[in-house]
């Protein structure tokens, strides 16, 4: 059984990893007008964006959830801890205060918000699939329920979810 990456950036730590790439901008346009003048705002501000493009891409790649078949592996750009498969009660596939589809492992004991791990938040399928991101939520979704189905972990899935998800991503309903 292979890995399997999910997870949702909370809305702070988002916040935070956006204004380290606008402070990146910042410092390296300043750096840039201090060593070589003013007529180089425009150098700074390429090379700064440059830079927060990168920074992102770093801090926004090691920010996620991994399933493997020993336990879940929570990683954030400056740690990671583990939750064993022993905690996880349930998960479920439901309608947030947002009005999209999370999908979330129900927890016993620790000290997650909730009591709940968020592995996918998604807005709410209506077409079939039109473009590479709805492909890959559409295989993280497969490959969420496969290893949730061989760890025998029960998911509940709303109604209009499961219709959706038969009808326009031809993924089926579980067969318990």
């Amino acid at each position: 059984m292979t890995m399997v990456r999910a997870g949702v950036v909370p809305g702070r730590r988002m916040a935070g990893y956006v204004a380290a790439g606008i402070l990146a901008v910042a410092v390296v346009c300043a750096g840039t007008v201090g060593v070589f003048g003013l007529n180089r705002v425009f150098t700074g501000l390429f090379f700064g964006a440059a830079v927060a493009v990168g920074l992102m891409i770093a801090l926004f790649g090691r920010d996620r959830v991994e399933l493997t078949e020993d336990a879940i592996v929570r990683r954030t750009p400056w740690g990671a801890s583990t939750v064993a498969w022993d905690r996880v009660v349930a998960g479920r596939f439901a309608l947030d205060e947002k009005g999209r589809w999370t999908l979330a492992l129900d927890l016993n004991g620790g000290d997650e918000p909730h009591r709940e791990l968020v592995l996918l938040s998604i807005p709410p399928v209506q077409r079939p699939i039109a473009n590479a991101y709805d492909m890959r939520k559409r295989e993280q979704v497969d490959e969420i329920r496969t290893i949730l189905r061989h760890k025998r972990i029960p998911v509940t899935i709303l109604p209009e979810i499961a219709d959706a998800l038969q009808r326009h991503w031809k993924i089926a309903p579980p067969t318990r």
